[in-house]
């Protein structure tokens, strides 16, 4: 009889590793999901637009339940702003943190700069759609007026290392003029009259540095 216990035993402490192992093909498991939700929200977003863009849409194209995606995002202002962060994943605005890390004032503007042309440059479209939405609709309005105060504050951190901004309207102008030569908006004028990404790029630059340099 002993030995019985003994294997009892054993076996008893062994069953716990198998927890993490199911944590782990759970969680796996999840992000698969999230991720195939967040490709649906992008391909309706764009061959679709606002109309069909729903959270019961999403769930059918996603192969999944509207509690699914309630249980990943909470609300549909929580998967816009996944969305919105996998864009900015992506369109590769982590280099943002490098950028605001630059000694040479110049060298951080035209960082600043080439970072959003290169973002807006690289799904244009679809970036067309969230803001012609976000026109319209409170929650997108709401998730993507977040994004844009993100986009001022660094232009205010780049403009306080220009050092040539004194206190006051002249400080306040030089954001303004910033943050709007670096908006979505400007970018599409800009490609309207040159659509090569590059040319548009390198003058955008050129007007925001004869501008605050």
């Amino acid at each position: 009889m002993q030995p019985a216990k003994i294997n009892l035993v054993n076996r008893k402490k062994t069953e716990p590793c198998k927890r993490p192992y199911s944590l782990g093909k759970r969680l796996e498991s999840s992000g698969r999901t999230r991720a195939n939700i967040l490709d649906a929200a992008r391909a309706q977003l764009a061959s679709h637009g606002f109309l069909n863009f729903t959270l019961d849409g999403l769930a059918r194209e996603s192969g999944v339940t509207r509690q699914t995606i309630h249980n990943l995002f909470g609300t549909k202002s929580g998967l816009l702003e996944a969305l919105f962060d996998q864009l900015a994943i992506e369109g590769g605005m982590e280099r943002m943190r490098i950028v605001m890390q630059q000694s040479d004032p110049s060298a951080m503007l035209s960082g600043f700069v080439e970072i959003f042309t290169g973002f807006w440059s690289r799904d244009t479209l679809l970036l067309r759609r969230i803001h012609g939405i976000a026109a319209i609709d409170p929650e997108f309005g709401a998730v993507l007026e977040a994004r844009n105060k993100r986009r001022r504050m660094a232009a205010t951190r780049v403009v306080g290392v220009l050092g040539k901004s004194s206190e006051g309207k002249d400080a306040a102008d030089r954001i303004n003029a910033l943050y709007a030569l670096t908006s979505f908006e400007f970018y599409c004028s800009i490609m309207e009259v040159n659509d090569d990404h590059g040319e548009a790029a390198q003058l955008i630059r050129s007007i925001v540095e004869k501008s605050l340099l």
